[in-house]
């Protein structure tokens, strides 16, 4: 079994997508990404090594007071619980965000809740913010914080940013203590850290995104992680959808520099089912959720370059949604993204993928 899968890793895309459409499309999705996550943590003495180094020519990024060895990061939502945060380093992932992590511990959303769309390169999900809860993740990142000082040399360096949602049970009105009490335990541990309020599986989270809900959600958020990381400051960043129009993207631009966060991430999964190409029978099956992949990529570029242009240069803008190729990822930095992110992509590319794209960009 390890030198079949190895074989895999070395082999690259043909093979990955060979084994993607004649088996992993006919496994529910959600298993399928519990499974081959726990082959990446399994593989990870090995993998680098396997997949090769990056090339000399990939250039680091300073941003946030940061360094991040390239602008390839994986986003929020694979690793929701920080367990593989080095396995997936070792993948070729300068950053890794993990989470979304909330307050409390939750199941999330009933099962089935996670679905493909090949004929998109897209995947709808529902999944509700499940995760462990901001305690247990905290212990798990103090843990693995331990064990890299013991161990010195045991992977790659890699960016740390942890993504905070709010509770579902939690009403509106209590929002801003649920995510201070996720700030609390969570921040001390990363390197920077992310309040999402866009995505479409929490009832009445997107609502946060009105500048009048979002501003002292922010500042809450800040005033608490300078309380409890006296020794540095953490990074904060805002995570929006690519459905807010024109005019709320530019008001939550405005808010950013006013607040003074250091980044915002764009974009989030689209509730949008507008033009896509699988079978519209298919697509209701799916049902409600966010959808990410390919079908984001014109938004999520339009909205990147229209943060940049009322933002300024300073500030740090993550370009996600809809990036599989290095030609997608140059036009994404070129529209003023500082860092780059994926996840569909990468559920559709295997685990050579983001050593490819870092590659090609490279070579760019």
């Amino acid at each position: 079994m390890e030198r079949r899968r190895r074989a895999v890793l070395m082999r690259g895309a043909p093979v990955y997508g060979t084994l993607f459409d004649r088996v992993l499309t006919r496994v529910d999705p959600e298993a399928a990404h519990e499974a081959a996550f726990r082959a990446i943590r399994a593989g990870r003495p090995a993998t680098a090594r396997l997949l090769g180094r990056l090339p000399a020519g990939v250039r680091p990024v300073e941003a946030m007071g940061l360094r991040f060895a390239h602008p390839l990061g994986l986003a929020a939502g694979f690793d929701k619980n920080a367990r593989g945060i080095d396995a997936l380093a070792a993948l070729g992932f300068g950053h890794v965000e993990v989470g979304t992590v909330t307050g409390r511990p939750q199941p999330g959303n009933p099962r089935p809740r996670l679905f493909r769309l090949p004929a998109d390169h897209a995947v709808v999900n529902r999944m509700g913010f499940n995760n462990d809860g901001a305690a247990a993740v905290a212990e798990r990142l103090a843990r693995r914080a331990a064990g890299r000082v013991r161990h010195e040399g045991g992977g790659p360096e890699v960016v740390l940013g942890v993504n905070i949602g709010k509770t579902k049970v939690v009403p509106e009105e209590e929002a801003v203590d649920d995510y201070r009490l996720s700030t609390g335990l969570l921040a001390p541990h990363a390197d920077y850290l992310v309040v999402n309020v866009s995505s479409p599986n929490t009832p009445g989270l997107r609502d946060l995104q009105a500048v009048e809900k979002l501003e002292p959600l922010l500042r809450a958020v800040r005033r608490r992680a300078d309380e409890v990381v006296t020794q540095r400051r953490v990074p904060l960043l805002v995570k929006i959808a690519p459905d807010l129009s024109d005019e709320d993207v530019l008001a939550v631009a405005d808010l950013a520099v006013a607040v003074g966060l250091d980044g915002v991430i764009a974009t989030n999964t689209t509730i949008s089912r507008d033009g896509l190409a699988s079978d519209p029978a298919v697509v209701e099956a799916a049902g409600a959720g966010g959808l990410s992949g390919a079908p984001l990529h014109d938004r999520a570029l339009a909205v990147t370059r229209m943060l940049r242009a009322r933002v300024g240069p300073a500030m740090t803008l993550v370009g996600v949604g809809g990036i599989s190729t290095p030609e997608q990822a140059r036009a994404r930095l070129e529209a003023g993204a500082t860092l780059l992110q994926a996840y569909t992509a990468f559920v559709y590319g295997g685990p050579a993928w983001p050593r490819r794209l870092v590659r090609g960009l490279a070579k760019g």
